[in-house]
């Protein structure tokens, strides 16, 4: 790809754009102004949602569309607005835990409440992934289900992601869409939604082609927004399977893989 063939620039955060201090680096910053410079629009595609999202769109001077909570919300930063949002019902989330839990034991959740202000609300033995995320700890399972919410996390305490995932696409069915999106996170989502539902979204509100779209990631949740873009890069250390569908691998988030490309594409020749 091109400069003139790309418009669109769609970066997964954690593992990808951002550095494992949850800091992007001046290079990247650099790069991604190199690709504005030229015309391409920047939009950040993550698992987080948006309230977790807000401080880095902050750093990185994004005022327009993200797409967050693995494409259920399409947030303005600038009006701080959802522009498109769903939820996952909590019946069905209850139950697709229940259909889990029959096969592998207990595993512990948290969710990220809907909205713009929404709270991660953690149970009993949960550890968030990221420790520099806010969570709010609450005592009992049930009290996760209190309001609307995006997802469903889950952890186990034996079992790898990869198997935790697995079991949970085997016995889940229609009920969520099951995502692994890091080390620790496999998430439960309404059914049928991805990244890639909510980068069409965004990028349909922006006027902007698929066909002119690069898209960046790491892990297997970033395979829909890879498939719907017209050249997916993964990281050096990304997941095999994301690997296994991309165009190009590029060098790791802590050696600037993102910047690397861009550099290619947007700079002067």
């Amino acid at each position: 790809m091109d400069r003139t063939a790309c418009s669109l620039v769609a970066t997964d955060l954690d593992g990808t754009l951002l550095r494992g201090d949850d800091t992007v680096s001046d290079r990247s910053l650099a790069a991604l102004a190199l690709a504005a410079g030229a015309g391409a629009c920047h939009l950040v595609v993550t698992g987080r949602p948006a309230p977790r999202v807000r401080p880095l769109l902050d750093r990185l001077g994004c005022t327009g569309l993200a797409v967050c909570g693995q494409g259920a919300q399409v947030y303005d930063a600038g009006a701080h607005r959802m522009l498109w949002s769903v939820t996952l019902d909590r019946e069905l989330a209850e139950t697709a835990l229940g259909k889990i839990e029959a096969e592998v034991g207990q595993v512990h959740a948290a969710v990220d409440q809907d909205g713009v202000d929404g709270l991660t609300l953690i149970e009993p033995g949960y550890l968030m992934p990221h420790p520099t995320l806010p969570a709010v700890r609450v005592e009992r399972r049930e009290q996760l289900w209190s309001t609307p919410i995006s997802k469903v996390l889950l952890r186990h305490p034996e079992l790898t992601d990869d198997e935790l995932a697995a079991t949970a696409r085997a016995v889940v069915g229609s009920l969520a869409t099951v995502t692994m999106s890091g080390p620790g996170t496999v998430e439960l989502q309404p059914c049928g939604i991805t990244k890639a539902t909510g980068l069409a979204l965004a990028a349909e509100h922006l006027g902007l082609e698929r066909r002119r779209t690069i898209a960046f990631g790491d892990m297997p949740n970033d395979i829909p927004m890879f498939h719907w873009a017209a050249h997916g890069v993964a990281m050096a250390g990304a997941h095999p399977e994301l690997k296994a569908v991309a165009d190009e691998v590029t060098t790791t988030n802590e050696d600037d893989g993102v910047a690397v490309v861009l550099e290619r594409i947007f700079g002067t020749s």
